[in-house]
């Protein structure tokens, strides 16, 4: 063989190596795709972990349908305690092995994990957290972001106006965490306060840390202000030991909260306090007990996990995210790849996920595909919403 038929033969091989390299999705094979999820699993917040299990069980109801295009959905959940640092150190395990991230939970650990996913090129789908971490990004990397949950500031301005207008609220005060979920909440009810022109008055803004357990002098703080309504921006074990609290210190105020405890395991964990506590229900998955399709939904979560009895709600918010995914790779074909899959998701149209909430649409300048709210109120153990049906929801511009 000449030095010439040789050179020539490498130059091939090195041209060929790289394009079979490039030809390998991560995360993906013949036969299956892989999700990964970092989600608190233990800690403060473990009970929101209920979302990446809801996740799964959908997941799993899929793949027992043939899953998707021939392949099954593969769901590694790890778990990182609501800590931003954990979250990051458990994306950084799983970069290789998943295809995609659904439902990645929670402000401080969307914050932190944000420039992973256009970096690598792994789509992060339905992730719980500010809306702002993702729409002040550049054009470029949001284009890996596909959002459904509600701005906070918008939820908020929502749930300050309805105190104002509907329930005669004249003094409020506004218990939050002292991070961008409590920050951009504390946004809305100002907006709404002054949209107002008078009618009502923040005469509290009382903000408390992650980390804390006792809320007892918060809560002589907000009885002290002498709020009629207190706006709750809260976590689910922060708001289970405030409104036991400020019942415990005999102040009994019309109290308003997120979709973020919308769950009505809270009347169990809260007891009593809980009753008639009014809730901005999320427009992008239905409510458990009140809607028809969310219950369809959640038998067949509990049939792939029983031990989701008791947590339908998240468990259902959860699965609406792994929903989006699969919508995702419907769209995208047999032929798997990010691009393709991010195509699939922009093809979306005034979608309801199994008749479940106000409709989706995402586009290639649209990726923020349901902002949306709807008044609910925790009446007799169920989440009610004040008005049924499609009707209910305030449809907010989406942010980016």
């Amino acid at each position: 063989m000449t030095l010439k038929r040789i050179l020539v033969i490498a130059m091939a091989l090195c041209l060929l190596v790289p394009a079979i390299a490039w030809g390998k999705v991560p995360g993906v094979t013949k036969k299956m795709v892989v999700v990964g999820i970092s989600t608190p699993l233990s800690g403060g917040a473990a009970l929101w972990g209920t979302t990446a299990l809801g996740a799964k069980a959908w997941a799993d109801y899929i793949n027992s349908l043939g899953g998707v295009h021939g392949r099954k959905i593969k769901v590694i959940i790890m778990d990182d305690g609501y800590n931003p640092m954990r979250t990051v150190l458990n994306l950084k395990q799983m970069r290789g092995k998943i295809f995609a991230v659904v439902g990645l939970l929670g402000s401080a650990p969307n914050a932190a994990a944000k420039n992973f996913f256009p970096k690598y090129k792994i789509p992060l789908i339905c992730p719980y957290a500010n809306i702002r971490i993702f729409s002040k990004q550049p054009k470029k990397k949001r284009r890996y972001y596909f959002v459904t949950y509600p701005d906070y500031e918008d939820e908020n301005e929502l749930l300050a106006n309805f105190a104002i207008n509907k329930l005669g609220a004249k003094k409020i005060a506004h218990f939050y965490q002292n991070d961008d979920f409590g920050h951009m909440a504390k946004a809305g009810v100002a907006k709404a306060l002054k949209a107002a022109g008078g009618k009502a008055k923040l005469v509290a803004s009382v903000s408390y840390e992650f980390t804390e357990r006792a809320l007892a002098t918060h809560a002589l703080k907000l009885k002290a202000s002498g709020a009629d309504t207190v706006i709750l921006t809260t976590s689910p074990i922060h708001s289970i030991i405030i409104v036991k609290t400020m019942a415990k210190v005999g102040y009994r105020p019309k109290v308003l909260t997120n979709f973020t405890v919308g769950d009505p395991i809270f009347f169990r964990l809260a007891g009593p306090a809980w009753e008639g506590i009014y809730i901005s229900a999320a427009g992008n998955t239905g409510m458990p007990g009140s809607d028809a399709s969310a219950d369809r939904v959640a038998r067949i979560l509990l049939k792939f996990n029983p031990k989701l009895k008791g947590r339908e709600y998240l468990a259902v918010f959860g699965a609406v995210s792994m929903m989006h995914f699969v919508e995702g790779l419907r769209n995208a074909g047999r032929k798997l790849t990010v691009n393709r899959l991010i195509k699939g998701l922009e093809k979306i149209r005034n979608w309801r996920p199994e008749g479940m909430g106000a409709p989706v649409t995402y586009k290639r300048n649209r990726h923020h595909g349901v902002n949306a709210a709807r008044m609910s109120r925790a009446l007799k153990g169920k989440v009610v919403p004040l008005v049924p049906g499609l009707k209910g929801y305030t449809i907010f511009k989406p942010r980016f």
